[in-house]
């Protein structure tokens, strides 16, 4: 064997979510904040690529670059790197981080709980993992704040019509139309066509929605689409169905997506401090969560979320490249990761 390239990668999932973490074979990327590193990474994506497209990765999943915290009181950051590109923030992927972080031995677990600290492209995020004989049994998120920035637009769809929609900011920007009142069910066997018409409608959002983080000026677009749905709005059980580049439906609940409605919910009335929800998703895994209390953030009301699930690690994998190999970072096709994606396959 004679790589040129390796990095060492530990899978993880966080209620069915894949959210593998790289633990080995980067030391640190340019940049002296975790935010500057995340535009290095979007400005050069070949570390993106090689480990998530083919035959390395697939678009199902999210790898997670672990690094040094680029802040004093933060104990290591972390860029989920995802099949359309690298994000700011991910909450299923959080708890993968922490996971993998405490029971691999990468920091020192403390039972029955332990505080860890994620520093973040969105900011600082307070992870505290419930651990019992060795495991994170469960892990819980204090969210940097999160606020509405369109409540109740109207949205012009190609073939839909006028639909109201909500955007507002989790940790990224979503657009958060109401499955109902497009007739649509939140199931696995819908997937396809929640991932066709959430193309559509994030399309419209992005054209005709402009958005732009009071405090952080790279964070001025709608990145993901979650439909919301009811369970039983009296017993606070509801879900959640976000739409992940470049055609797929998360299996979690989705923690950002789940911050921003949150958000919604308490600008509506619907959601008090204190108020504990739970968060279903398509499988019907479960994330439970809550707002913390309230604040501002560039003068717009914000609410600080909490949200808590739990995460496992299934593998500890190697990847590697040979220096003959034709495919160093990888390839894309449309038939799995759509026609968004770039697909350089060389010779075709």
């Amino acid at each position: 064997m004679r790589w040129n390239r390796t990095v060492t990668i530990v899978g993880a999932h966080a209620e069915g979510e894949i959210g593998r973490v790289l633990t080995g074979g980067v030391l640190d990327i340019k940049g002296k904040t975790t935010l500057e590193k995340l535009e290095y990474l979007q400005a050069h994506d070949e570390l993106r690529q090689f480990v998530n497209h083919e035959p390395r990765g697939c678009a199902q999943m999210t790898t997670n670059l672990l690094l040094p915290p680029s802040r004093s009181d933060a104990d290591a950051a972390f860029i989920p790197m995802q099949a359309d590109g690298s994000h700011a923030m991910s909450g299923s992927n959080a708890m993968c981080v922490t996971t993998v972080l405490l029971e691999t031995g990468i920091l020192s677990m403390q039972e029955p709980e332990t505080t860890v600290v994620l520093d973040t492209a969105a900011g600082l995020v307070k992870a505290r993992a419930v651990c019992r004989d060795g495991r994170v049994e469960r892990v819980s998120l204090d969210f940097f704040p999160a606020f509405v920035e369109h409540l109740g637009a109207s949205l012009e769809v190609e073939g839909l019509g006028t639909l109201s929609v909500d955007v507002s900011f989790g940790g990224v920007y979503y657009v958060l139309p109401r499955a109902r009142e497009l007739d649509l069910r939140i199931s696995p066997d819908t997937a396809q066509d929640m991932v066709s018409l959430g193309n559509r409608i994030k399309a419209a959002a992005r054209e005709q929605l402009p958005v732009q983080h009071p405090e952080i000026r790279q964070f001025n677009a709608i990145e993901f689409l979650m439909f919301v749905d009811d369970i039983d709005a009296a017993a606070n059980a509801y879900r959640n169905a976000t739409i992940m580049p470049p055609g797929r439906v998360d299996r979690s609940p989705c923690g950002t997506g789940t911050a921003a409605r949150l958000a919604v919910m308490h600008a509506r009335g619907e959601a008090r401090i204190g108020q504990d929800f739970d968060m279903r998703s398509t499988i019907n895994s479960r994330f439970s969560a809550t707002i913390l209390g309230t604040t501002t953030v560039g003068g717009r009301a914000a609410v600080l979320p909490r949200i808590s699930g739990r995460a496992w690690i299934y593998s500890v994998t190697q990847l590697g490249t040979d220096p003959s190999d034709p495919y160093p970072v990888g390839f894309t096709m449309a038939d799995t990761w759509g026609t968004d994606i770039a697909h350089a396959i060389p010779g075709v």
